[in-house]
């Protein structure tokens, strides 16, 4: 067996790259836009406006709509947006302004360690086949006291989570939505402090399939951290190996 073949083969099945890739063209419809994303990205920029950040990670920035507003409106802030679809990516590259693109998995980051003062994901949780893998790699990629916002539909009940992904399955794109009770473990487990869980308003999901903002931050500074300017590349990609 390969080196590594057996992890993989032990990894949940995640959603499939191409459904992004099609997904990527419906993305920026006004519609969609007013319905489901922008209230989280507005309720994510209120809470980044709250402190200064240097450098700010979007974790499944799609089609980059957040990750150029963040760069206009959060002067002096560099802004690297993430996602493994490439058609996502190149609608961005259209997007963005001042924000640097990088393909890569929520399982793996292509970042080193403490690279971001800020990350955001927006909608995108739900789709990473291994959300206790993907929080360790944002508890990595973040400084010390560093802040995670993350949003996404958090169902009332169990019942209705474990319904969503049953469906998911069932349709071919696996996804798990966690209840905002299992979301907090989740985070709180990956060594984060919960700072704050608030309800994102959208008109109108919100009664059925509310969306929750979970904002937390990394502790401070632990043993074995490396925060030298030389661990992250002006792109925030980690440099190559020698």
């Amino acid at each position: 067996m390969l080196d590594g073949q057996d992890d993989r083969m032990a990894r949940p099945r995640g959603p499939n790259r191409w459904f992004f890739d099609l997904w990527s063209r419906f993305y920026d419809a006004p519609l969609v836009q007013r319905l489901t994303y922008r209230p989280e990205h507005d309720a994510v920029l209120r809470g980044l406006r709250r402190a200064a950040h240097a450098r700010v990670l979007d974790l499944g920035c799609g089609t980059g709509l957040l990750a150029a507003r963040m760069a206009r409106e959060l002067p002096g802030t560099r802004v690297v947006g993430c996602d493994f679809s490439r058609g996502m990516l190149e609608k961005a590259a259209g997007n963005t302004h001042g924000a640097t693109l990088v393909q890569g998995s929520a399982l793996a980051l292509p970042f080193r360690a403490q690279s971001f003062d800020a990350v955001v994901s927006t909608e995108a949780f739900h789709w990473f086949p291994d959300q206790a893998a993907a929080l360790r790699e944002l508890f990595r990629v973040l400084s010390p006291e560093g802040r995670l916002f993350v949003t996404l539909v958090n169902p009332p009940l169990e019942l209705m989570s474990r319904a969503g992904r049953r469906l998911s399955q069932v349709v071919g794109e696996p996804a798990t939505w966690p209840t905002r009770r299992r979301m907090r473990r989740q985070v709180q487990d990956a060594g984060f402090r919960v700072e704050s869980q608030s309800l994102v308003l959208r008109v109108p999901a919100t009664l059925i399939l509310p969306s929750v903002l979970t904002i937390a931050a990394r502790p401070g500074r632990g043993p074995g951290s490396d925060a030298s300017p030389e661990a992250v590349r002006s792109d925030g990609a980690a440099p190559p190996s020698a």
